[in-house]
């Protein structure tokens, strides 16, 4: 007798198959999208592939992969990551990555004989003629030999194949290095010595290549006369040569390469080198302005208050300005963001001040809608609060830039960022009764939020949006938010390393570096790693209310807009009317006439007369509102005089009616 039921192993099979193509179907998705552009490879295919690797100026490792390989999957952030150590090598050889699986590149793959997956080929540079590479075949793929087989390919490189931009990796003569002593010179010379089978005095050069200000050499430990002459006692070690003659051995926390490479890069003088082609018109003009300008010593073990001041002013003042009108989402972020500063930020008194009475404002009006002038006139205290200001001037200290267009705000907010995070880690109390005191991502929240809705770099938001989407909801205490926001500024300079907003007199490089906490750095396997519970350490003495410094800090009697809150208009300085606030200058006609405009259009009880009012946080009071005040504050007055003598002559009479005298 036939049944509709299906039989168990049938349900059993089919079950199976929808999980196996489940399952490939996974595997399909993560591999498509096992390198992009965010990634620091070059991203072959069958139209690129041969100009690219024929007559390069630089040699080239090219992993030919399959995305439906398990292994290929698996070996992908090794990959990236030896990518990433290496970005600096890629003026003499570079890594590259071609998908074999992609239809488009069946043919190419073929064509270079590729069969099983991944298959690593070698190009030389200058190499005129098609080549089908030299294969890999090492059964050991981890990080530091394949970045090791890198330097000896680079080695077996004829002088008429040797790429243009890659420095000597040959040892020098110990006459050649005693030679230096005592002998000036126009730059650093840094000759590290080693036994003959390291790689670190080649690894070293090789980073440093890009670098102007500095010739780095490597010479073999082998010689005692030299060791003796510098005074080596271990191996490898690190010898400097100053440019006025002066020569010392290196000072680094271990002999490894990552330190001896941090060390050279921050030596004074030591620029990361610009292309030709990435000075604008515009960054020369600027140049030219700087002039002007007096630098400022600064250590940069600290952190400067003048440059949190300048931050909050540019964001208060300038940034801000450009929302005429603050509502919806917007004027909710921009109260959280009051909030967060208003509660952590570790200032002077007068600007804490200021902070908490435009949080008590913002929180007391009732209004869907406030203006930007009537914010601005409370920033600039037109109450004439005493004990309350901000600065107006822009007084960059540790954020100081070698060209105006460079470092400043960016590296100000970043740095008032790092600071609220510390100080929610360290005050977890400070932000309760507010509302975000149970959020450990309260300030990480508040800021992406900011980022989005105000700050002027659009692209620089999207950035930060996507960083924001892929990790910032597994933090879970104020800790991890601290060491959430310093992972992320380090992917930025990352990124940004050799960018045009880098400043060549600081570049971008993992911070904090380890002349400034050595305990932070170590090296595993090979790679640079970090010691994330000495970085959270750091990182809150850092950015500790201990270590902000008051130097250069500008106060009232130094031309702050608080400071002359106290004076009419006419009594103030003529540099507080500065040119570059331009329309929201406090004496500016557009702005009163903004503000006219703003109070009629949104109906807050404002009336546009001929004759002016009292201005008051933008909200302001025409001559006839003040004299309906004036007279029902009269009336009011004389009404309860009247009241009370009529009570008063009623309570005698009743006394005497009800209290008369018994015999």
């Amino acid at each position: 007798m036939a049944t509709s039921s299906s039989s168990p192993c049938s349900t059993t099979f089919l079950l199976g198959l929808y999980s196996l193509f489940f399952f490939v179907f996974i595997c399909w998705t993560q591999a498509a999208h096992l390198y992009s552009s965010e990634d620091p490879v070059t991203i072959l295919h069958s139209g690129t592939v041969k100009q690219t690797l024929q007559n390069s100026s630089s040699a080239w490792l090219v992993q030919f992969y399959s995305s439906w390989c398990g292994h290929c999957i698996q070996y992908s952030p090794t990959w990236k990551a030896l990518a990433g150590d290496v970005k600096d090598w890629e003026p003499a050889i570079q890594l590259g990555v071609l998908d074999c699986a992609d239809e488009k590149n069946f043919d190419v793959c073929k064509e270079f004989g590729v069969h099983f997956y991944p298959t690593f080929r070698y190009f030389k540079a200058r190499n005129n003629k098609f080549d089908l590479g030299k294969p890999y075949r090492g059964a050991n793929r981890e990080l530091p030999t394949v970045r090791q087989v890198m330097v000896n390919f680079l080695q077996n490189h004829s002088q008429e194949e040797w790429p243009p931009a890659c420095p000597p990796l040959e040892s020098s003569r110990s006459s050649d290095v005693l030679a230096l002593l005592g002998k000036k010179n126009q730059q650093y010379t840094a000759v590290i010595i080693e036994d003959e089978n390291s790689f670190v005095g080649r690894e070293v050069i090789l980073d440093l290549m890009q670098y102007d200000g500095l010739t780095v050499m490597r010479a073999l430990g082998s010689d005692a006369s030299l060791l003796e002459k510098l005074g080596i006692l271990s191996l490898p070690a690190g010898y400097l040569f100053h440019p006025n003659g002066k020569h010392e051995l290196m000072k680094v926390h271990k002999t490894l390469r990552f330190f001896f490479s941090s060390f050279l890069k921050l030596l004074p003088e030591v620029r990361r080198k610009k292309p030709q082609s990435s000075r604008s018109p515009d960054l020369a003009v600027q140049e030219g302005d700087t002039a002007a300008t007096v630098w400022k010593e600064f250590d940069k073990s600290k952190v400067y208050m003048a440059d949190l001041e300048s931050g909050l002013h540019f964001l208060l003042r300038i940034e801000l300005a450009s929302h005429q009108t603050l509502e919806g989402k917007e004027l909710e972020t921009f109260k959280d963001f009051v909030t967060v500063i208003a509660k952590l930020f570790p200032g002077q008194q007068p600007v804490v001040k200021l902070l908490e009475t435009l949080l008590e404002w913002l929180v007391s009006l009732p209004l869907d809608r406030i203006p930007y002038d009537a914010i601005l006139d409370l920033v600039n205290n037109k109450m004439r609060i005493s004990g309350m200001y901000l600065t107006n001037k822009l007084e960059w200290v540790g954020c100081q830039g070698s060209q105006q267009a460079l470092r400043r705000y960016p590296c100000s907010l970043w740095t008032l960022f790092h600071t609220l995070t510390v100080q929610a880690a360290e005050r977890p109390d400070a932000l309760a009764n507010t509302g975000l005191e149970e959020n450990a991502q309260a300030v990480l929240q508040t800021m992406r939020r900011y980022i989005g809705s105000f700050f002027g770099c659009q692209e620089c938001g999207w950035h930060f949006e996507e960083m924001a989407k892929e990790s910032m909801d597994q933090v879970t205490t104020h800790n991890e938010a601290v060491l959430w926001l310093w992972r992320k500024h380090n992917t930025v300079n990352n990124r940004l390393a050799g960018a045009l907003s880098e400043d060549p007199q600081f570049p971008k490089t993992q911070w904090p570096t380890p002349d400034l906490c050595p305990a932070c750095h170590e090296e595993v396997e090979g790679l640079h790693a970090w010691n994330e519970k000495e970085v959270l350490a750091f990182l809150k003495r850092h950015y500790g209310a201990s270590n902000i410094s008051p130097k250069y800090t500008a106060g009232p009697e130094e031309g702050t807009a608080g400071g002359q809150g106290d004076k009419e208009p006419s009594e103030q300085e003529p540099g507080w009317e500065d040119p570059k606030y331009g329309a929201h200058s406090p004496k500016s006609p557009y702005l009163e006439k903004l503000q006219g405009k703003e109070r009629q259009e949104q109906g807050i009880g404002l009336h546009k007369e001929a004759k002016p009012g009292m201005s008051f946080l933008g909200l302001g009071f025409s001559n006839i509102d003040l004299s309906l005040c004036v007279l029902m504050y009269v009336s009011s007055g004389l009404f309860l005089m009247i009241m009370f003598f009529f009570f008063r002559m009623r309570s005698k009479r009743w006394k005497v009616r009800h209290n008369r005298f018994s015999i």
